[in-house]
């Protein structure tokens, strides 16, 4: 870098102890190098400067009372990125991992993602290092009422619509919701994720999962390559590796691996996902159930070791970092023909190197798994329309979204002199959007 090898050292300086943000934000300044060279303008307005610097970062205390009636206290926070395209749109993450870099990093990433849907909707992100895993529902209900009390004073359909994200599902959306709407006192579609009967969208289940099959089909078709036969395996066995799951074998792929926290499971036969669903959104147990029902299959202490499973296609879809160099390599070895991040970066930068200078076929998250986010703001439009469409009509619209995303990073990398590297294409084209707003709305944004 060059030109914005300031912007990155002001970054790390002025927000220490936060390497995820860091990460993220190298990968995207790194990409856009050539658009910094030919928009002089757009470096004299400070636009890399400003969009590395969150609008509003905010943190808060959530207290809440377990079910033995000990008092207990938890950190809340909300990023607000970027609105220079819309009202700020991201998901709530409930994970003892989380922290402010951890919020900043996904609600940078947020941004790109966002803008490379089409749809107006500007980055953001928030949570809490509360885990709801071993919690009851009351427990659940008690801290999610106390977050929404802070929360409620910072969201609203045209200024922040947040949604669920990893330990953020149905139930917690629908506590939230409900203590938004008691608080605000209209009914509104100021939360996404929502359930059907309130106002949520049929598909948004489904959709990050299926959208990440939507543009790595796309992505390797263009490449002569194929899902039907392929041998695949998917980290996770969350929405998102269950749907990937489920459409990837709808294409034909034999599923041999998913994943949770504490392990994998490998069924050479293929995964077989009813059982997948009946543990993890049924019984909200762990992977290691499978092998109960599947005793041929096999389960093995330690999530990190599905990638030294042969496969043609991985799709990682648990968490960020979960793909290290030696790991890619390994991936890569074994005959690994195209990855794609179903999670929020889930390749670390040597991954990632690998995976390219290999010429391994590599969606990278801010576009593969833009599904999920496009729904929610599909789902946005519904509110607005006091309207619900069809299970079909939302599917042929995510599907045309991720093609569309696909190649728009393809173009962008070819245009700018990367052909097939989708990495800095979907930086590319993800920013141009951003940028060209914030540069018209002057220097207020």
């Amino acid at each position: 870098m060059e030109i914005l090898k300031s912007v990155l050292e002001k970054v790390i300086a002025r927000n220490p102890n936060e390497p995820e943000f860091h990460q993220a934000v190298t990968e995207v300044l790194e990409s856009l190098e050539p658009v910094a060279k030919r928009h002089p303008e757009w470096v004299e307005a400070g636009i890399f400067d400003r969009i590395v610097e969150p609008e509003r970062q905010v943190m808060f205390r959530v207290t809440w009372v377990d079910d033995n009636g000990k008092v207990q206290v938890n950190r809340g926070y909300r990023v607000q990125f970027n609105s220079a395209i819309g009202p700020y749109k991201g998901g709530l993450r409930l994970h003892p991992s989380v922290n402010l870099g951890v919020i900043k990093f996904l609600g940078f990433e947020q941004i790109f993602k966002n803008s490379l849907t089409t749809l107006p909707i500007g980055g953001g992100k928030g949570g809490s290092d509360f885990d709801p895993k071993g919690k009851s529902d009351g427990e659940v209900m008690r801290f999610c009422q106390s977050f929404m009390t802070e929360l409620a004073k910072h969201i609203g359909p045209d200024t922040d619509v947040p949604a669920g994200d990893i330990g953020t599902g149905a139930r917690e959306i629908g506590y939230m919701y409900g203590q938004y709407k008691r608080l605000q006192n209209n009914f509104t579609g100021v939360l996404t994720g929502k359930g059907l009967t309130w106002g949520g969208s049929l598909a948004r289940k489904e959709a990050t999962g299926y959208g990440l099959l939507y543009f790595m089909k796309e992505a390797i078709e263009a490449k002569g390559m194929s899902f039907n036969g392929a041998k695949v395996v998917i980290s996770g066995s969350g929405n998102v590796a269950i749907y990937a799951t489920e459409k990837a074998q709808q294409y034909g792929a034999k599923v041999v691996a998913l994943s949770d926290s504490n392990g994998y499971i490998y069924d050479e036969n293929g995964i077989d996902l009813e059982t997948v669903k009946e543990i993890k959104e049924v019984k909200r147990g762990r992977i290691k159930e499978y092998v109960d029902v599947h005793p041929n299959a096999k389960y093995v202490e330690g999530c990190r070791g599905i990638w030294s499973i042969p496969c043609d296609i991985a799709l990682p879809c648990a968490t960020q970092n979960e793909i290290n160099g030696e790991e890619a390599k390994m991936l890569v070895a074994n005959g690994c023909k195209a990855v794609g991040e179903g999670a929020n970066m889930p390749s670390t930068p040597e991954a990632i190197e690998t995976f390219l200078s290999s010429g391994v076929v590599f969606g990278p998250a801010k576009a593969a798994n833009a599904g999920g986010v496009a729904t929610s703001a599909l789902e946005m439009c519904q509110n607005s329309m006091r309207y619900s469409w069809s299970f079909e009509e939302v599917d042929e619209k995510l599907h045309d979204i991720m093609v569309k995303i696909y190649k728009n990073a393809s173009a962008a990398a070819a245009e700018y002199g990367h052909p097939d590297n989708l990495v800095m294409g979907a930086n590319i084209a993800g920013f141009l959007k951003v940028a060209e707003a914030m540069y018209e709305q002057g220097i207020a944004y």
